[in-house]
């Protein structure tokens, strides 16, 4: 008898059935707020009508559709739709499947467009976890462990996050820009550097959001070495920190841009853009894959542009999150656990410390065990695990932001009083 892999552990109890907008919901009858949303992925909630909708006509037409042997509507259509959403300049699009293959088109389209052969990523960074992806990748040893010698070429910088280095947010600004400054200096001369690789929010490094004077001092600093600005929006985009892009927040522009997770609520899609100029310096044969830009994941991704424009789903994210935020402060204020509630919109996280003030992991996962016994999904991250993040659907209304507050507090007060 075949078994799932003994590595593959389920973060929550529930074998879900079927799912409607924030609920999951399993064959017995059990009903769980679902405030992971597939890790950022099901931006326009469970089984959408509009997004099921699609999905079901665009199977009935064609399901597959490769892409470097024929062309079909369904992608056709979303490459012109992304160009109502994206910056104008990003004008050339590549689509693959998932986060980890976004990254490595990017990286490889940085390498062939500037003939340099070193990539900067940024301590905390998670990028995938196939070979490239996972040598940008240091959220954690957990993705790059066990299987050395990484990709070449990677030089890591630190990444602004005041919390780590306890000062306040200009100091470490101040820092981070210095290092990567001796970085060009003593480590990767600008001549050998094609690109930086940056998430505007750190996803499963903590929820730390970048800020603005370190993302423009990048973009300064790409413009003046001549190096290529990667943004990877994989997990910010599509609405999900109460802007459509998460750079938003920053006024940065990118010279590549990495998008999936919340791009076809749910089905496999993701891609990069970058402007004609430097998409047209990859080298022939350097860009394809088998099920890139699937017909069904393109209609789905069409219709949910259609629901988060119809319904205000960015807005929503930023008003919800609001909320959401200011729900997630109160609990923290009486709870001497929480050391921290950080992130943008839709995308918040509350980190653990202990009473040595170390980033306390087993108290993150017993308070989101906690939680899922009350019927809230929720997921950790960080490097020790000690976030416990809330990513719900763009969808949540106040009633769902409130009840999930109100089980949220009720687990907390469970497990550490």
């Amino acid at each position: 008898m075949a078994t799932l892999s003994p590595h593959l552990k389920q973060a929550t109890p529930v074998v879900a059935e079927r799912g409607e907008g924030v609920h999951l919901f399993d064959d017995a009858g059990g009903r769980w707020l679902d405030f992971t949303a597939g890790i950022g992925v099901t931006s326009t909630g469970h089984c959408h009508p509009k997004v099921v909708a699609a999905a079901q006509e665009q199977v009935g037409r064609l399901i597959h559709g490769q892409y470097t042997t024929i062309m079909h509507r369904p992608l056709q259509q979303l490459t012109e739709r992304l160009g109502e959403v994206l910056p104008e300049h990003l004008d050339s699009l590549f689509f693959s499947n998932s986060g980890s293959e976004a990254a490595e088109a990017a990286v490889r389209l940085a390498r062939q467009a500037t003939g340099k052969p070193n990539i900067i990523a940024f301590h905390g960074g998670f990028h995938g976890r196939t070979m490239g992806a996972a040598s940008l990748t240091t959220s954690g040893t957990k993705i790059r462990a066990g299987f050395s010698p990484l990709m070449g070429g990677v030089v890591v910088a630190p990444f602004p996050d005041a919390d780590h280095y306890g000062w306040d947010q200009e100091t470490t600004t101040d820092f981070a820009l210095k290092e990567l400054d001796r970085l060009f200096a003593t480590v990767t001369s600008p001549d050998d550097t094609a690109a930086m690789i940056i998430e505007p929010v750190l996803g499963e490094g903590g929820y730390m959001p970048a800020n603005t004077r370190f993302l423009q001092g990048l973009r300064e600093r790409a413009d003046r070495h001549g190096v290529l600005l990667i943004l990877d929006e994989v997990q910010t985009g599509w609405g999900r920190t109460g802007a459509f892009w998460g750079k938003d927040h920053f006024g940065v522009e990118a010279d590549i841009m990495m998008t999936a997770k919340g791009l076809a609520s749910g089905f496999p899609l993701s891609g990069i853009a970058a402007t004609s100029e430097i998409m047209a310096r990859a080298w022939p044969g350097s860009q394809g894959g088998t099920y890139g830009a699937n017909a069904v994941a393109c209609a789905a991704a069409l219709a949910t542009l259609d629901v988060i424009e119809e319904e205000g789903l960015v807005a929503n994210a930023a008003g919800r999150g609001a909320r959401l935020r200011e729900g997630l402060e109160a609990v923290a204020a009486e709870t001497a656990a929480i050391s921290d509630v950080r992130g943008l919109g839709l995308m918040q996280g509350n980190q653990f410390r202990d009473a040595d003030g170390e980033p306390d992991g087993a108290t993150a996962a017993a308070v989101q065990q906690e939680a899922a016994r009350r019927g809230l999904l929720l997921l950790t991250c960080g490097p020790w695990g000690q976030v416990v993040r809330f990513i719900p659907a763009l969808v949540v209304d106040d009633d769902a932001v409130d009840e999930a507050l109100g089980i949220w507090r009720e687990a907390v007060d469970a497990v550490v009083g």
